[in-house]
């Protein structure tokens, strides 16, 4: 994305504006949305619309913060949508903790981008977004288009662009193909958020998806090591879906890369374990806006957000239990 702006730092959930800030809201100007929500029920179920407003507020806080937050009613608010933003539906820490319902659809999701990662309601599958069309990799392989009322406990999205372009030659395995996209992004800045799109032949490609769970859900990692299988590809041609997550979201995501696959065919696909690849291009889109869209839910607020689940999430990332 080309719009540059100045650092922003990322505000953690669980840290709280205190008043005394007021009397810094003078020097710095951010980019803010503004919520207005209401619940209507219709045959018992609760469902949530979101109208947007955008407003300038003034801030300091050593720094500037990326608070916008917000979901539209309709796809027609995608066309107003910020291309220039990385959405987050919850946190990869809630994930890990066991929170797989949500209160935000897949209609909703996509009225904040066109390309991204997730997973779906009750850990049922992965999330690949390409070009606006919402895919569930199954766990038995099959991929199906979402409709638009499924549930999303957690995903990345954003309006992709082709802001960087990376040639990409004799790549052996997944961490080679991250050494090569790290090239760009020490070139671009580390602090920046990015999406990646790589349409290629892979020689060869190992996936994973899971089957779903129900309630009371497992942990991320008892969910998986119970019900994931894994697949592998050779010579498949297809695209792969990434989000590099800089170092300080730590707190909020999983650092670094994290990628998904999804066949031309559209009949396969899942979260990327290892592939190799002999040339391609991977086209990536950079971003300095955050916005993070938390769910209306009681269980969701019962979390502790503050807990260290960062060994799950290594482990959740890069784990292959080998049920194939």
């Amino acid at each position: 994305m080309s719009e540059r702006g100045q650092i922003r730092r990322i505000l953690p959930p669980h840290r709280r504006i205190h008043a005394r800030l007021r009397t810094k809201m003078e020097r710095l100007r951010i980019d803010a949305v503004v919520v207005s929500r209401y619940v209507s029920k219709r045959n018992g179920d609760e469902k949530m619309v979101f109208g947007i407003k955008k407003k300038m507020i003034a801030a300091s806080l050593a720094g500037a913060f990326t608070l916008s937050v917000g979901l539209g009613a309709s796809h027609g608010d995608a066309a107003q949508a910020d291309r220039e933003c990385v959405a987050q539906v919850a946190l990869l820490q809630s994930l890990a903790q066991g929170y797989f319902g949500g209160t935000v659809t897949a209609g909703q999701l996509r009225t904040l981008g066109d390309t991204g990662i997730g997973t779906f309601e009750g850990l049922n599958g992965e999330m690949i977004v390409l070009d606006g069309t919402i895919y569930q990799a199954l766990g038995d392989g099959k991929v199906v288009v979402v409709p638009d009322k499924e549930i999303i406990p957690f995903s990345n999205v954003t309006f992709f662009d082709k802001d960087i372009s990376v040639k990409l030659s004799q790549i052996a395995d997944k961490a080679a193909l991250e050494r090569a996209l790290n090239q760009a992004v020490q070139k671009h800045g580390v602090n920046s958020f990015y999406m990646i799109k790589l349409h290629a032949e892979f020689p060869s490609i190992l996936f994973r998806s899971e089957y779903g769970s129900k309630e009371p859900y497992p942990t991320l990692v008892e969910a998986l090591k119970d019900k994931q299988t894994e697949f592998t590809e050779k010579n498949i041609k297809g695209t792969v879906v990434g989000l590099y997550c800089p170092s300080y979201m730590g707190e909020l995501n999983s650092v670094g890369w994290h990628f998904h696959f999804i066949s031309d065919d559209k009949k396969k696909g899942g979260h990327v374990l290892e592939l190799s690849l002999q040339d391609g291009t991977a086209y990536l889109d950079q971003t300095d806006k955050f916005a993070m869209i938390l769910h209306n839910d009681k269980k969701f607020h019962d979390l502790n957000l503050a807990k260290d689940m960062s060994a799950d999430i290594r482990s959740a990332e890069q784990d292959s239990y080998a049920k194939q």
